[in-house]
């Protein structure tokens, strides 16, 4: 798999055959096995160029107008001169009048020449900080759009000459233009430096979820939901029609030993995050450039916490508790995470502009939804990090353990029932895998892109815990019996989803961090012009998100083991791919934005984004 370095429909600059002057071109093509590239110059002609006769634009720097070089006298530092004058020599004042013409005229060379190549070293191009994506260039208000574009970069090459290579100016004014010339590149270079780390708020136009009333309904919307969910599985007949269900007394959900359970699991978990055993890696580079260091020991927190239930259980305490307080610890999560959401928020505003999330608006509302803060931490601690994979994933294992002996106890069986161990088995293979593979959350959108506000914080604290376990908890209350042959069908549909969610999963992360590794070399690749690749082939050329495919089939299988006595099992399946559509619908648009002519290459090469032949 040949490596290249520009992608196609950047802009560089490349050398014309025979000579020493590089002229824009556009790269249209690379042969890899000639690892040749086809180029377009201005002027439409089309010619094929090695990798070493073509170089990004920023490579290029206007060079300065006057000469280091002076005369032999000048540098002898002589200031007598021969006063006759020859006889081909023109009178005194003719030659000063031609001087002066002729100044003039390098003069006007001189400015077309910075007029035309200041934008080239502002404008930053191909490989530069802000990369080219192929997407037509937007002209800013103040800007006056050129006739003829060609104009605008060919230059004369008499004038770029005279301009570049000769100065008449004396030596004074030679050494006040390089002082000013310094001073203008360090002001330039400090004003990209600026708007390289600058993070900048979206506009309106591009707020998700509907944008600030969106979020508004969604922050008060998802836990009445989620409370009426719970109160529907708890009924005798949890059918439809009888929507709604009874609602408790508000008083009747608040217990503050409840609270207090909750926060104590909580502390549990932040003492084992804080156990220095497994690995650190560094997560991806952030906007300054700096590489965020995580332990990597969400394993053995599980490894732990099971050792803690184990013993817990064998010294008699009574898990029933939790299944008969549910909806009470339901409440005192959705408590804790709005009360970590404030905090969240406010810590936000004084943190640097560095450490802003690129999701954040400006807009308070949406911004607390959202997250300000990329990245919260309280020393090395990492709260986004945390609360990801710990207190909420862990937790639903545990729960569904709790569903589990509740019955048991209800149902009066000796044995779990078929369903129930099927779906326990199931999720409980799905927290294992996500732990043991803790490290590719650090590549997630979650990490990189959205900060840690109540949207992250409800889901991993609240939404995870107690709606991943809705199937657990339907089968307490509506048994259901599976047999062998139909339980043998969900296992191999488990089975299938789960082959392509990790496979697809672990060749993203071995190509991610390693593109050259010999064991990827089967793999096609499309390059794109920030110097990273799409993988157009294995399972990324089967449809565009194949780990949202097997996640899904998985969803299905848990679904299954519920029976079809109701619809309410099936929930989970429907509110997930709802959610993975919207999820990749939001990678589509960065995608597209980051990638440019690239990503419009490989939506062609792979049409198919989750579903294959239908989405």
């Amino acid at each position: 798999m040949p490596s290249r370095k520009f992608a196609d429909g950047e802009v560089v600059r490349g050398r014309w055959p025979g000579s020493s002057l590089y002229y824009e071109v556009e790269i249209l093509s690379h042969d890899s096995a000639s690892q040749l590239y086809t180029v377009k110059y201005k002027d439409g002609t089309e010619l094929e160029l090695k990798e070493n006769d073509i170089k990004p634009l920023t490579s290029f720097r206007q060079r300065k107008g006057g000469s280091t070089s002076s005369s032999p006298s000048r540098r002898r530092g002589s200031r007598s001169r021969s006063r006759s004058r020859s006889p081909g020599r023109p009178p005194k004042s003719a030659r000063r009048s031609a001087s002066a013409s002729h100044q003039a005229d390098i003069k006007e060379a001189r400015r077309e020449v910075e007029v035309k190549l200041t934008p080239l070293i502002l404008k930053p191009f191909g490989n530069s900080i802000s990369r080219y994506n192929g997407e037509p260039e937007h002209i800013e208000r103040n800007d006056v759009p050129h006739k003829n574009t060609q104009e605008k970069f060919n230059l004369s090459q008499e004038s770029s000459y005279i301009a570049t290579q000769y100065s008449l100016r004396p030596k004074r004014e030679e050494v006040k233009l390089k002082e000013i010339d310094s001073k203008e590149e360090k002001f330039v270079a400090k004003e990209l430096a600026v708007r390289t780390f600058e993070v900048t708020p979206i506009r309106a136009k591009d707020l998700e979820f509907g944008g600030v009333p969106g979020v508004f309904l969604i922050m008060f919307g998802l836990p009445v939901f989620l409370f009426l969910l719970l109160l529907m599985c708890k009924q005798k007949d949890p059918s439809l029609l009888n929507f709604p269900p009874p609602l408790p007394a508000l008083y009747e959900l608040w217990e503050t030993r409840v609270f207090g359970v909750y926060l104590l699991w909580f502390l549990i978990q932040v003492v084992f995050y804080l156990l220095p055993i497994g690995k650190v890696v560094e997560g991806t580079p952030l906007i300054d450039g700096r590489r965020l260091k995580y332990r990597l020991n969400g394993f053995y927190a599980f490894i732990l916490t099971s050792a803690v239930i184990g013993t817990s259980l064998f010294q008699g305490v009574e898990f029933h508790y939790v299944y008969s307080h549910f909806l009470q610890f339901a409440l005192a999560a959705t408590v804790f995470c709005v009360v970590l959401s404030v905090y969240l928020y406010m810590r936000s505003l004084k943190a640097p502009r560095n450490d802003l999330s690129p999701a954040s608006s400006g807009n308070a509302v949406y911004d607390f939804f959202i997250g300000r803060e990329l990245n919260p931490r309280i020393g090395t601690f990492d709260l986004k990090y945390f609360c990801e994979l710990r207190p909420g994933l862990i937790g639903w294992v545990v729960i569904n353990l709790v569903m589990l002996l509740a019955e048991m106890k209800i149902q009066d069986r000796a044995v779990p029932s078929l369903a129930m161990i099927l779906v326990n088995s199931f999720q409980l293979l799905y927290v294992v895998d996500a732990l043991w593979n803790e490290e590719a959350l650090l590549t997630t959108m979650d990490i990189i892109h959205d900060g840690f506000g109540f949207m992250l914080a409800f889901g991993d604290l609240v939404w995870v815990p107690f709606i991943y376990s809705f199937q657990a908890f339907y089968l307490v209350s509506h048994p259901n019996e599976v047999s062998w042959p139909m339980a043998s069908l969900i296992i191999v549909l488990k089975f299938c989803g789960y082959v392509i969610f990790r496979g697809a999963n672990s060749q993203k992360n071995a190509f991610r961090k390693n593109p050259s590794d010999p064991k990827l070399a089967h793999l096609k690749t499309i390059h794109t012009s920030t110097g990273k690749n799409l993988l157009v082939s294995g399972w990324w050329g089967f449809v565009r998100h194949p780990n949202y495919l097997g996640d899904l089939i998985m969803a299905l299988a848990w679904s299954l083991a519920c029976g079809f006595n109701h619809i309410l099992p099936y929930f989970y399946i429907i509110y997930f791919t709802m959610l993975l559509v919207h999820r990749e619908a939001r990678d589509e648009y960065h995608c597209k934005k980051k990638y440019g002519v690239a990503w419009e290459k490989y939506c062609q090469r792979v049409p198919y984004r989750i579903f294959p032949y239908i989405y």
